[in-house]
């Protein structure tokens, strides 16, 4: 009996292993995105990452034919948004990173656009997800692709002009 838990206990840690060698750089460079830290100092996304991939080993044995992929994603985006709603009392505000194209987001805008574009779930599934209709979640993430590809502009330059010397 000992023994066979032993071997189960074994491929259950190889499996995982397998799967966090295909999938850690990509769910840690979504969770990068989402917090919107550069990616050579993002101690935000490797939390997010290190809680998603515990969660998914904890429930391993449950996937019952899941994607893990699919199971540690939909965490990491659930935990982001909880954080987010925690550290900004919503999702829809949030002050600006510096550095990061998705930056100028509100935590809600990267999240969509992070799921939709980069990861390439549906508008059905994202909004399942976050608990929105699936309109909503079109409409968040057009206006925050809008803002990507069209950023407001800062103020005009000053007009160089030669000083008035009273005489």
């Amino acid at each position: 009996m000992r023994e066979r838990q032993a071997f189960q206990g074994a491929r259950r840690a190889r499996e995982f292993e397998a799967f966090v060698a295909g999938a850690a750089g990509r769910l840690l460079h979504a969770a990068t995105l989402l917090t919107a830290e550069a990616p050579n100092d993002n101690p935000r996304a490797r939390r997010l990452l290190t809680l998603s991939l515990a969660h998914t080993y904890a429930s391993w044995d449950r996937l019952r034919g899941e994607d893990p992929y699919d199971r540690a994603r939909q965490y990491l985006a659930t935990r982001f948004s909880r954080a987010a709603w925690h550290q900004y009392g919503g999702l829809g505000r949030g002050r600006p990173h510096h550095g990061s194209a998705l930056g100028a987001l509100a935590p809600q805008e990267r999240l969509i656009i992070v799921l939709r574009l980069y990861e390439g779930v549906a508008e059905e599934q994202a909004a399942a997800l976050l608990g929105l209709p699936a309109e909503r979640v079109r409409t968040i993430c057009e206006r925050a692709t809008a803002r990507l590809l069209h950023p407001p502009r800062g103020p005009a330059p000053k007009v160089g002009g030669a000083e008035v010397v009273p005489s």
